[in-house]
């Protein structure tokens, strides 16, 4: 039996359900994070408002619950999964232009302008759709989740500190370009073998947003906190194509309403959760060193996002330099409020 195989089986098993099922009142949304994490937090929400403006019911499934981050996507695109909630940083493996979200210094640094980004860009509601459907899903939103920090076991005030560091990276080719070029040995590892790389001295440093590095614990097993302003984390939430496309006009619009009533929920919410988040770091381990690099520092790892841009370009031809150019264009238009 192969791999997909097997694990559809398996899923199929653990959820008590056939393939053919996907029109049934129950719907099934699996996600990469806990129930209290930002993920799970926009979920709830969803779920909430499918239950409360329906007879149907969403049942979650939080990280670990049906296997790793490849395991919940390939159980979407079967149908055993009527919605999934994945990173474009392992997308990026089935869609090569979704790695856009990794070119370092892109994506806007104001809350303000960079939730009205993933509001209004046309790469994301227009262009981004066409590229998700031909994988069998239906994107039904992207969101930030959060500036994303590197925590370490060393200073790091520049790409100098960063050698000969084996900094874990998701499964994502840009990702990988994008440490080396800030000097780091980019070391690709499922999330299940982070805690134990870093406690084990294999890997030496990871990035993702703080409320996840307190969730996680991940300050525990290192002693560095940097922001460098690189990028902020961004999320997918899609449906499988054929149980959407196989809903009545009703039941697609509740769908929409509940993606866009969470959506707005979720960035609600994340004002004020960074600093709570340190703040809870801080006092678990006060010996915890935050560090905010000042423009001079940011300086030269800024310098190397011209070498992930063009290694992005590079992988993904005409369709990524497009995409690419759109974000661009979509970012200007909020930066300058036009």
């Amino acid at each position: 039996m192969n791999r997909a195989k097997f694990l559809a089986t398996t899923a199929l098993a653990v959820l008590g359900v056939t393939a053919g099922a996907a029109h049934a009142d129950t719907w099934r949304y699996a996600f990469e994070e806990s129930l209290n994490e930002v993920q799970g937090v926009y979920a709830q929400k969803f779920k909430e408002y499918i239950e409360e403006n329906s007879d149907h019911e969403i049942q979650l499934f939080p990280y670990g619950t049906l296997g790793e981050s490849a395991d919940i996507m390939e159980q979407a695109q079967a149908g055993i999964l009527q919605f999934v909630d994945q990173s474009p940083g392992f997308t990026g493996a089935l869609i090569p232009e979704a790695q856009v979200f990794f070119v370092p210094y892109m994506l806007p640094q104001k809350s303000d302008e960079l939730f009205e980004f993933f509001r209004t860009s046309v790469a994301i509601n227009e262009m981004f759709p066409e590229l998700y459907a031909e994988q069998g899903l239906e994107l039904l939103t992207m969101f930030p989740e959060g500036e994303v920090a590197m925590t370490t076991k060393q200073p790091v005030t520049g790409p100098a500190d960063l050698d000969e560091v084996k900094f874990r990276v998701m499964t994502n080719p840009l990702l990988v370009e994008s440490y080396k070029a800030f000097g780091a040995t980019p070391t690709p590892l499922p999330w299940g073998e982070v805690y134990g790389g870093l406690q084990t001295n294999i890997i030496q440093g990871q990035e993702n947003p703080v409320f996840f590095i307190e969730s996680t614990k991940m300050y525990e097993v290192t002693d560095y906190i940097t922001f460098a302003g690189h990028n902020n984390f961004t999320t997918a939430v899609m449906a499988n194509q054929k149980f959407y496309k196989g809903l009545g006009d009703d039941d697609k619009k509740l769908v929409q309403d509940a993606t866009d009533a969470a959506f707005e929920y979720i960035l609600n919410y994340q004002s004020g959760l960074q600093e709570e988040s340190l703040k809870k770091i801080m006092d678990a381990k006060p010996s915890m060193t935050v560090t905010v690099l000042t423009d001079e520092q940011r300086a030269p790892f800024k310098a190397a996002a011209g070498e992930v841009e063009a290694a992005f370009i590079e992988m993904t031809g005409d369709s990524g330099k497009k995409i690419l150019d759109q974000m661009k264009a979509d970012i200007d238009s909020v930066s300058n409020g036009s």
